[in-house]
């Protein structure tokens, strides 16, 4: 793995997998500073493949499927992501393609693709889980930016212009921090001078600093949502943690692991479905940005059974902070976490997408290497200490219900 600087100081890495036949590639660029209105940076990414000043949006579709070249954009809360896999001798072409992108989108299907983002968030929200979701995020996060929800977009959507997204657009471009990564077979020496004719020429005023605080829970927080046609109840309950760079977060992987994100041989799974019979689903999750991260269960459930199941939480928390974990549990715990990270680095794409991923966080390209020596090194007095340090009564629960 060899990691450089660009002539314009994008921090770049680039791993050679030898007798690979497609390369991979992933540009993250850090976003400052809260969107204007809730979905005007949603609605940023969706305009960005409909059409450049040298390619129509059609022109655009037809060349990339010509060529086999799979290129998309993701709108992440802490960046924007460009990536695109091709075959190796296609390599010149498809980052030819993405520079023409990020430089010369002209945003000429605004309000076609306004309506559009409007017709699909109104029929996700329909989903129930999809409902309960925007409502637990909404209100962990309340009055951030990190809480800008579906259901917020929807409120703010006829506020947004065209100005608005072009100048947050060129905001972004100008001011946020790049990060590069690279995967395939090709020569380091063949792929330099294409980044450096391209992305290399992009503005990178990486001193602008994140203007976004940090995002608290002061207070135990309920939310309700009802839905009259749902046939059960879906339940989050979360807390604000520590993210990554925290010496805790490897000790919260392992709890997230045990409590319910190793399937059918979680403690939630086994308890309150296996045993009490409550949950169709249920299941943890420890999710991560860049300014916290929110632990969170999730079940779906009857609903007369909604306060049997938030007190079969309770009860699992309360075993967590109390009864040390036994030493097999614990190494098939760690032995879970590094099998999941084998598992999700396989491809190239995979692989390009992780260490720009690493990169615009700034943990460090090799940072899946360091986590999992962390994650080795957990022990259960950790998950004690962890355990009764996060989960305390300041906690959101959202409940959906007919």
């Amino acid at each position: 793995m060899k990691e450089f600087t660009l002539n314009n100081k994008i921090e770049s890495v680039y791993k050679q997998n030898k007798n690979t036949p497609r390369m991979a590639f992933a540009l993250n660029i850090a976003i400052n500073e809260p969107e204007k209105y809730a979905g005007t940076y949603s609605l940023m990414n969706r305009l960005l493949l409909q059409g450049t000043k040298k390619y129509s949006n059609t022109e655009l579709a037809k060349i990339l499927d010509e060529n086999a070249i799979e290129l998309c954009t993701d709108m992440k809360q802490d960046y924007l992501r460009f990536r695109f896999v091709c075959l190796n001798e296609d390599f010149k072409l498809a980052i030819e393609i993405l520079d023409e992108i990020i430089n010369n989108s002209t945003f000429d299907e605004f309000e076609k693709e306004k309506e559009k983002m409007r017709g699909e968030i109104i029929a996700d929200l329909d989903s129930a889980r999809t409902k309960i979701s925007d409502a637990f995020v909404k209100t962990i996060y309340e009055n951030h930016y990190y809480g800008n929800t579906y259901t917020l977009m929807l409120d703010s959507l006829d506020k947004i212009t065209k100005e608005d997204v072009i100048n947050s657009y060129n905001k972004i471009l100008k001011e946020g921090r790049k990060v590069a990564a690279v995967v395939g077979s090709l020569e380091f020496t063949e792929i330099e001078p294409l980044l450096e004719n391209t992305i290399g020429k992009l503005e990178n005023n990486f001193s602008t600093k994140k203007s976004i605080p940090a995002p608290e829970l002061t207070e135990s927080k309920r939310t309700d949502v009802i839905k009259e046609d749902a046939k059960q109840a879906q339940i989050f309950q979360g807390w604000v943690v520590p993210n990554f760079r925290d010496k805790d977060y490897p000790v919260l992987a392992i709890i997230n692991t045990i409590l319910g994100a190793s399937g059918l041989s979680s403690r939630l799974f086994l308890e309150l479905r296996d045993k009490k019979g409550l949950a169709y689903t249920v299941r943890t999750s420890c999710e991560a940005k860049d300014l916290s991260a929110v632990f969170s269960i999730y079940i779906a459930t009857e609903p007369s059974n909604i306060d049997i199941s938030l007190a079969g939480f309770k009860e699992e928390i309360d075993k967590i902070k109390t009864i040390p974990v036994g030493a097999e549990e614990l190494e098939n715990a760690k032995n879970n976490i590094i099998g999941k990270q084998q598992f999700i680095s396989e491809t190239n794409m995979q692989q390009a997408t992780a260490l720009a991923y690493y990169g615009i966080m700034n943990l460090g390209f090799d940072f899946r290497e360091k986590i999992i020596e962390k994650v080795k090194a957990v022990t259960s007095e950790q998950i004690l200490e962890c355990a009764n340090k996060y989960f305390t009564d300041k906690s959101v629960v959202a409940v959906l219900h007919p």
